[in-house]
């Protein structure tokens, strides 16, 4: 079903992202239970609560700016989770499936990617629409 609204769709791919990025991270090592995972976790739902806030506010200049921040830090440490070898972890524990750990990691980061090119395309069509207005 397609939205009608561009803001529905950057909600959908956002809940998208944290409905998988939580299946992940529950199987990271448990001494990152509330280290690195926490972390994650309270990026993206600050990533979702601005989106949320900007679709709210009339003027969200820097709403959006500060969703675009966050954004690139939700990215930053999904990434060093991959670097430190996080998602070589089932159920804590260490596997061996260094493929499954990169398909792991790429589903997550294909949808991260995505998001934030949804967020890029509405911070630029708020530069259009000034642009315009001048």
């Amino acid at each position: 079903m397609k939205k009608s609204h561009p803001e529905a769709a950057i909600l959908d791919k956002c809940r998208e992202v944290l409905l998988l990025m939580n299946v992940h991270l529950n199987h990271f090592p448990r001494h990152e239970k509330y280290g690195l995972c926490q972390q994650i976790r309270q990026a993206a739902y600050e990533v979702y609560g601005l989106l949320v806030e900007c679709q709210k506010r009339y003027h969200n200049k820097t709403s959006l700016s500060r969703l675009d921040v966050r954004h690139e830090q939700l990215r930053a440490l999904v990434n060093v989770a991959f670097e430190l070898g996080y998602y070589d972890y089932r159920d804590g524990r260490r596997s061996n499936g260094l493929t499954e750990a990169n398909r792991r990691f790429m589903a997550l980061s294909v949808l991260i990617n995505e998001l934030g090119a949804m967020i890029g395309g509405w911070i630029r069509s708020l530069r259009a629409a000034d642009g315009a207005a001048a």
